[in-house]
């Protein structure tokens, strides 16, 4: 039986994150310089009659990069 405390505390923090997460989108959206993120090239929006479909590719790359370039320096030794 798994610890409801632990658990409790895991989903806290997975709101906490993604609060934070929410925060920072709405801020880029906002930001006069950051308008290009999420119209890079290579990022897809097709849209037809009655549907559209967006697949961020490039902007998820480079926010991989960054985010685990950020990991990678804070838990370096």
């Amino acid at each position: 039986m798994p610890d409801l405390a632990a658990l409790g505390r895991f989903l806290i923090l997975i709101g906490m994150v993604i609060l934070l997460i929410g925060g920072v989108l709405l801020w880029i959206g906002k930001s006069p310089g950051l308008g290009w993120l999420g119209r890079l090239p290579g990022d897809l929006y097709i849209e037809r009659k009655n549907f559209s479909l967006y697949l961020p590719i490039t902007t998820s790359l480079i926010i991989s990069l960054i985010l685990s370039l950020i990991l990678w320096l804070l838990t370096r030794r």
